[in-house]
């Protein structure tokens, strides 16, 4: 059993329903979602992806246990959520340096842990990009990163969510067969590495193990099948075998409908993942509809498509995830 405090405790318990499982929406996208609304609206400023992280919030947090926000565009959605969902917000800058080799972690230069609290936030997530097989020395780099961010957590007594997205180096395709090969192994040896005490990690948000376009049965093309059923199963078991902690999956812009098919399948493995935190697969086609077409037509949509998304997962994550106070106690 992972131990914490009373306060990150309760912390979690905000973030989580009253069974405690974590159905979190994420809209933490920076760069990349500021860019889309430009081009479809032909405006760039700041005040479109600021209004569309408010629009979200109030239409889609009535409906989630809580809400991941970015402090550089989302402090004012935060405070349009609805006030029965709790609040993470991220600790990254968004992306990385593509210059250098190693996808290396950089913090928000105006932010620390302790003003994100003040901020209001229950629990403080911090994305990492991570290669198990990388040069020893990239990953010392990350490990004592991951040491720093969790020492301030634990300093400021809120919860920690480490966010993991794997790559290989060597491969430039993290969609295509050849990653789809090796993503069990560096999906589940990246848990395991961060589940050790030293970087304090309360809970993690990960990938499934698994491309489920390549599972036999999901694949569109049998031809490109990488794993059968049962050994899909298998990587799904192992990964909760790689950790104590509570883990969340996120939804990595699959489509609403394959995101909760993969719930089932890891529930019908004996996955003891705790909840989601998903961002894109809720809500990324109203995105082109606020984008063109302006606030009240994207409304409409998220009171339609975008509740009927999130209602449709929350009816899967009841029937799949399990509790966190199976694997968390209090000091």
């Amino acid at each position: 059993m992972h131990k914490i405090s009373e306060e990150k405790f309760n912390a979690l318990t905000r973030l989580s329903d009253e069974k405690g499982v974590i159905g979190a929406l994420a809209i933490d996208q920076r760069g990349s979602l500021k860019k889309m609304i430009s081009e479809g609206s032909g405006k760039e400023d700041d005040q479109g992806i600021v209004r569309f992280k408010e629009l979200i919030s109030e239409e889609l947090t009535p409906y989630a246990t809580s809400i991941l926000l970015d402090p550089e565009y989302g402090l004012p959605a935060s405070k349009v959520r609805d006030q029965e969902a709790g609040l993470l917000l991220a600790y990254e800058k968004t992306g990385y340096d593509a210059t250098q080799p190693g996808r290396l972690p950089d913090l928000l230069e105006e932010w620390s842990v302790k003003r994100i609290k003040e901020a209001g936030a229950d629990a403080v997530k911090f994305l990492l990009y991570y290669d198990v097989d990388e040069d020893e020395t990239v990953n010392t780099f990350k490990h004592v990163y991951m040491e720093r961010v969790g020492s301030e957590c634990m300093a400021e007594d809120i919860p920690f969510f480490l966010e993991i997205v794997t790559y290989d180096a060597t491969i430039s395709d993290a969609k295509g067969e050849e990653f789809a090969k090796v993503k069990p192994h560096k999906v589940n040896k990246a848990m395991a590495e961060f589940s050790k005490p030293q970087y304090n990690v309360d809970v993690l948000k990960v990938e499934v193990p698994v491309n489920m376009n390549y599972v036999e049965g999901y694949a569109s093309d049998e031809s490109e099948v990488v794993y059968t059923k049962e050994q899909a199963a298998d990587y799904f078991k192992e990964q909760s075998q790689a950790t104590h902690l509570p883990f969340i999956f996120l939804s990595a812009g699959v489509s609403a409908q394959l995101f909760q098919d993969t719930l089932t399948f890891a529930a019908e493995a004996g996955s003891t993942f705790n909840g989601v935190l998903c961002g894109r697969a809720t809500w990324k086609d109203s995105v082109s509809v606020f984008a063109v077409d302006g606030e009240n037509p994207a409304r409409k949509w998220l009171e339609d498509s975008g509740r009927r998304n999130i209602a449709d997962l929350n009816l899967v994550i009841n029937q799949t995830a399990k509790s966190w106070h199976d694997k968390i106690t209090k000091k």
